[in-house]
């Protein structure tokens, strides 16, 4: 029985990352219906024809979107290159205001750096050629070298490929320092990965707030292109101290995630600060429903009446 919020949440990080259980839950005749019923609130479908509307609906409301295919540790190259055809349809047929993320491994970096840039390539040049953003998503601390080199190569060629920063790693300062010399967006977040001490700040470690404000000021003073993606409303309420007076070309916006924050990204925009809120579909949402239920425990008992729904 676990009765410690910080155990489930060790509990559920360490079962996102079984990726017999990625595939098994899904397909499970019993456990696949009532884990759908819980991803739901969090995960807009399994295809892209899915998320359309409801990317449509966020920025029909004055938003911004972000939108993702939901895949990692793809270790097969042909159908890391098969994936890689969805993110460059997604570039063609998402509305406008919409920008795209992915995690490189799923286009090839879990079986070489080499196949994870000349399919981000791809997704690049079908990003620039329909004037949208390109933001690649933070993955395990073990894959960090690995996916700044690959966005050093983008950001360098293409300008507009963005990188997501973990305010957890110890190592993000020194991180921070180089990308500010590189163009594209950086996208701020907490880090939801198992790492341990050495590596990390524990998620319910104060210094964590503290670290995230600290990498949020040097953005800030940089005027550097930045999401602030956070649903930590004390968070929330001292970066709006620390940012100031919004303006409509402000380099900053605030990020949400699809089913966490609609009150939180409402309230910005009537504050005049820019927002996005994160989309994800796909058929692989085992990982990230199992990562937002850890970093609250308490979505559990949400988690539970969903199922019973």
């Amino acid at each position: 029985m676990i009765n410690d919020p910080a155990q489930a949440a060790q509990v559920l990080r360490t079962l996102a990352l079984d990726e017999r259980l990625k595939l098994s839950i899904p397909a499970d005749p019993v456990l696949g219906p009532l884990a759908r019923k819980v991803a739901r609130r969090y995960v807009a479908g399994e295809d892209l024809l899915d998320a359309v509307p409801r990317i449509t609906d966020i920025i029909g409301r004055g938003h911004r979107a972000n939108a993702e295919y939901l895949g990692e540790s793809c270790r097969d190259a042909a159908r890391a290159e098969h994936e890689t055809d969805v993110f460059v349809a997604m570039a063609d047929k998402l509305p406008a205001g919409c920008s795209i993320s992915l995690d490189l491994s799923h286009v090839g970096l879990a079986v070489s750096a080499e196949l994870a840039l000349a399919n981000g390539t791809r997704i690049a040049e079908a990003t620039a050629a329909t004037g949208r953003e390109m933001i690649i998503s933070a993955e395990g601390s073990g894959r960090t070298d690995a996916i700044l080199a690959v966005h050093r190569d983008l950001s360098e060629r293409f300008g507009h490929v963005g990188v997501t920063v973990q305010a957890r790693l110890h190592r993000s300062p020194t991180d921070l320092a180089g990308l500010l010399r590189l163009p594209g967006r950086i996208r701020l977040v907490k880090g939801a990965f198992l790492e341990p001490e050495t590596i990390a700040y524990a998620r319910d470690d104060a210094a964590l707030a503290t670290a995230y404000l600290q990498l949020a000021g040097s953005l800030a003073e940089s005027g550097h292109l930045c999401s602030f993606a956070t649903h930590d409303w004390d968070l929330i309420h001292r970066l709006e101290a620390l940012l100031g007076e919004p303006a409509p070309d402000a380099p900053w916006e605030f990020e949400t995630l699809l089913g966490l924050g609609p009150d939180r990204l409402a309230a910005l925009a009537g504050h005049g600060h820019p927002t996005r809120e994160y989309v994800v579909f796909g058929t692989e949402w085992w990982l990230y429903v199992c990562n937002r239920l850890a970093e609250d425990p308490a979505r559990l008992f949400q988690a539970l009446t969903d199922a019973a729904a």
